[in-house]
């Protein structure tokens, strides 16, 4: 089974925590000065931009419009007009002839008929002959040098001004960009907590009070450090959160934040490394030092196996810019320097691929195991995550608790939340325990696959199944009470048996695991003895049974014939962070007893599940026949069908279902959902 953890025991012994003082980061003022300001002369240097180009447009406009614009005709109608001695006079700047007409004239330019008096031609050359012609056909004509064109000068260098404005902006808005600017790559991106933000405290954590202690003690080193330095105590300077994703460690950082009353600094281990070469190890440092200047001050770093896996592991060798960061990180920590009063927190979820020198005392002086939560901790999580949930007066947390085994905080939180959104669904107004039910069975088994169409004999072939491994826990002294056993599909499982466990279990004897096994290999023993035949219903049983052998074998050393040894060593490979391949240490002899012992410990149980089914036989058909009525049972109905109850009418609507067989959709093994042993 999964299991759930819980953020808080029941226990409502708060206490009312000052308001943080946190000092403001004054760089994070200085930027966000700096932003606006270049904001606002950005914003008026565009408005001087449009009402420029505005002006010149109008400027433009108003010329045209105030005098009538000189056509520029071709050489040869020019020649016509001098011959027959239409112009009257002319202004020549340099090859440029502007002409005035002693009345008006016509040429057709791109099929239209334009009427003016002023006109311009361009000239090929101006020489003596020319001049002789202009006197002989009476013009009067003047040498002008040609004025300077601002307008044409200003418009040929606009595009040029307007790319290097736009190039200014960006290069402000990069430089401007703080932590994520490209000409700041180098600084580092952690994020100084807020204090206008909503807090988490210790009382929304549950579940960890080891943990919680150990982090209190901590705050508690930076709030008075003269209680223990007075007996020669030094502060820590880390602490290291392992365990299991999803048991809560970046909850317990938040909780650390909301009650710290210091600076409190959170970055990634992913935030470290990019594509430049250095920028790991710069950033690193530049988080040290805004460390420092806010000193006393607690430093987060989530998920730090990113940056601090095992060295000489990649492919890159001492060159890995994951490396650099990791000896930056090593020096800071514990180097030359002095770090008085700034604290590294930092949580993992694989300390087998951290560096050692990363976890030796002085760096990280403590770790501190967040492991998934037992009972008493799932009940707590339940409760607190259920505080602003109405909940009906049939909800039980300490059975919900007692039924979730394996589930971490994350798990828990899921399930109320499913829960309620099952209960909106319904238009309830309270949240009931058939709502928290079918949530965890939702999130173990999958959603009820309703569409599925089953035929008849394939759901008669189930609740044998499933009835096989309810008779098995009932006959078998030291098994878990069964909570409830289903055939309504859900996920890849046309049914699902699940139990209740009474004590949570830490250690496993053999005697148990062998009534794991025997009630593992109840559905198979079933569907032999009423059906005669086997369906690969059984085959996720199988495969759990037999990996449950091999470890009986392999680890624990509960085979009598090889004694207590351990065979076949796990080889993790560093870079890609887990197990990668079991190292055969044993000979083909041992193998092969190995192989024996595992067969034999199975077989003993299948054994001793069918004998159980045939001396109770009468039992198991009654218990089918009522799956098959009613497709759910639960653990007081299932002690009255057994002993020969009449069971009241079911409140739940019985789901139709095809009489055509659809065994296509049922190839993938079945699966089941029972306490997992590691």
């Amino acid at each position: 089974m999964v299991e759930l953890k819980q953020n808080k025991d029941g226990r409502k012994n708060k206490r009312s925590t000052p308001p943080s003082p946190f000092r403001k980061d004054p760089s994070k003022d200085n930027k966000k000065n700096g932003n606006s300001q270049w904001k606002r002369t950005t914003r008026s240097l565009t408005i001087w931009i449009l009402i420029i180009l505005g002006s010149i447009l109008f400027a433009q406009a108003f010329s045209n419009l105030g005098g009538k614009k000189e056509p520029t005709i071709s050489y040869s109608q020019y020649r016509k007009f001098l011959e027959d001695g239409a112009i009257e006079k002319a202004v020549i700047e340099e090859k440029e002839f502007h002409g005035l007409l002693k009345y008006e004239g016509a040429v057709q330019i791109d099929n239209k008929v334009i009427k003016f008096r002023r006109f311009k031609v361009i000239l090929p050359f101006v020489e003596d002959k020319m001049l002789m012609e202009w006197d002989k056909y009476g013009v009067q004509y003047d040498f002008r040098k040609r004025s300077l064109d601002w307008f044409g000068h200003l418009l040929s260098f606009l595009p040029w001004i307007l790319i290097a404005l736009i190039w200014l902006f960006i290069f402000r808005r990069m430089q401007a960009g703080g932590a994520k600017g490209i000409f700041s790559f180098g600084k580092s991106r952690a994020k100084m907590l807020v204090e206008n933000k909503p807090r988490v405290t210790f009382d929304d954590v549950a579940g960890a009070d080891e943990a919680k202690q150990e982090l209190k003690e901590i705050i508690e080193f930076l709030k008075e450090p003269e209680k223990f330095q007075r007996l020669g105590g030094r502060i820590p300077k880390g602490a290291l959160l392992l365990g299991p994703p999803g048991t809560g460690k970046t909850l317990l950082a938040k909780a650390v934040a909301g009650e710290a009353g210091v600076p409190f600094f959170s970055i990634s281990g992913a935030d470290f490394v990019e594509m430049f070469v250095g920028v790991g190890a710069s950033r690193v440092r530049d988080l040290f030092e805004q460390g420092k200047r806010n000193a006393p001050c607690i430093i987060f770093i989530d998920e730090i196996d990113a940056v601090g896996r095992h060295r000489g592991a990649g492919l890159g060798g001492g060159h890995d810019e994951r490396e650099q960061t990791l000896n930056q990180l090593l020096v800071e920590m514990d180097g030359f320097d002095f770090n008085e009063g700034v604290i590294l927190l930092a949580a993992t979820n694989r300390p087998d691929v951290l560096d050692s020198a990363l976890l030796r005392p002085g760096r990280f002086d403590r770790q501190i195991v967040v492991d998934r939560p037992d009972v008493r901790g799932r009940e707590g999580i339940i409760k607190v995550h259920t505080r602003k949930i109405p909940l009906a007066n049939d909800v039980d947390i300490s059975v919900l608790a007692k039924g979730t085994p394996g589930f971490s905080g994350a798990d828990l939180a899921n399930m109320v939340n499913e829960a309620a959104l099952l209960a909106a669904r319904k238009n309830k107004k309270k949240v009931s325990m058939e709502d928290f039910e079918e949530a965890k069975d939702k999130i173990m088994m999958g959603v009820e696959r309703k569409s599925l169409l089953i035929s008849d004999q394939e759901r008669r072939n189930t609740a044998y199944h499933e009835s096989g491994h309810v008779l098995v826990a009932k006959l078998l002294p030291g098994a878990d009470p069964v909570h409830k056993v289903t055939i309504i599909p859900r996920g890849r499982a046309l049914g699902a048996t699940s139990y209740l466990p009474i004590d949570e279990r830490h250690n496993h004897s053999r005697t148990y695991l062998e009534t794991l096994l025997t009630q593992l290999l109840g559905g198979r023993a079933a569907e032999k003895l009423v059906l005669n035949e086997f369906t690969t219903g059984a085959g996720n049983d199988i495969e759990r049974a037999t990996e449950l052998a091999r470890k009986m074998v392999c680890e624990w050393g509960m085979s009598e014939k090889l004694g207590p040894l351990t065979f076949g060593k796990k080889d993790e490979e560093i870079f890609l962070g887990r197990e990668f391949a079991r190292h055969k240490d044993y000979s083909e002899k041992t193998a092969e007893l190995i192989d024996e012992e595992i067969t034999k410990i199975v077989q003993e149980a299948s054994a001793r599940a069918e004998r159980l089914l045939s001396e109770n036989i009468d039992k198991l058909h009654r218990l089918a026949e009522a799956l098959l009525e009613r497709e759910i049972l639960d653990g007081e109905e299932i002690d009255k069908v057994l002993q020969g109850e009449t069971l009241a009418p079911s409140r739940l609507k019985k789901r139709t279902r095809s009489t055509e067989s659809c065994s296509h959709n049922q190839n993938s093994g079945k699966a089941k959902k029972m306490k997992s042993l590691n």
